[in-house]
């Protein structure tokens, strides 16, 4: 799953429609923020506090349709997820990916805002359908559950290259397609890891 799972609920020739960019390039964005989320929430996941709010979160979501458009997707809430994923953060990680040489001319302001609603669907489907009898309950506090999925979406421990957990690798300055510096060491300080 991981990276194929979020582009496929991803209206990505609208988002480059709506940012002024390229398909491909508003894929390359797409896997970029993507993967700032889903490293902010496996982070947050890891505390008890962290994982009761995201599960309350995701209480919201579960049974959220995909969406077709960029118009369909809450961009006020979105907001808010980024403030509670990323912090006091958010202004910092969304600067230092606009100045990303990856993403040239994306404004991750305005994109991370559609990309949070749309992968918080994403999750809470998974978890409501990932527990054995495909019911919704709470169980993230116990063994794993939310940080389980979304350690699944980044790609933990089976993927087979070129999942999120590569894009988390480069933009985290952890893995070899990135020379390390900048977002990677912002970053790796937000989420914990000293590299």
């Amino acid at each position: 799953m991981a990276l194929d799972d979020i582009l496929a609920q991803v209206p990505i020739d609208d988002i480059a429609a709506k940012l002024g960019v390229s398909p491909a390039e508003a894929k390359t964005a797409v896997q970029q923020g993507g993967a700032v989320l889903l490293g902010g929430l496996a982070k947050n996941a890891q505390s008890e506090e962290g994982s009761a709010a995201i599960q309350k979160a995701l209480q919201r979501h579960q049974g959220a349709k995909s969406v077709s458009s960029v118009d369909e997707v809450d961009e006020k809430d979105g907001g808010k997820i980024v403030g509670h994923v990323l912090g006091d953060d958010a202004g910092t990680v969304a600067a230092k990916l606009n100045a990303s040489e990856k993403t040239p001319g994306i404004d991750f302001g305005k994109l991370l805002p559609i990309l949070a609603p749309i992968i918080m669907n994403l999750i809470a489907n998974k978890s409501s359908s990932g527990s054995s009898g495909g019911t919704s309950t709470g169980n993230a506090q116990s063994g794993g559950g939310i940080g389980d999925i979304i350690g699944g979406l980044l790609g933990g421990g089976n993927s087979n290259g070129g999942g999120i957990d590569d894009v988390l690798g480069g933009i985290l300055g952890g893995g070899s397609s990135s020379s390390g510096g900048g977002i990677g060491d912002l970053l790796g300080g937000l989420f914990g890891g000293k590299k």
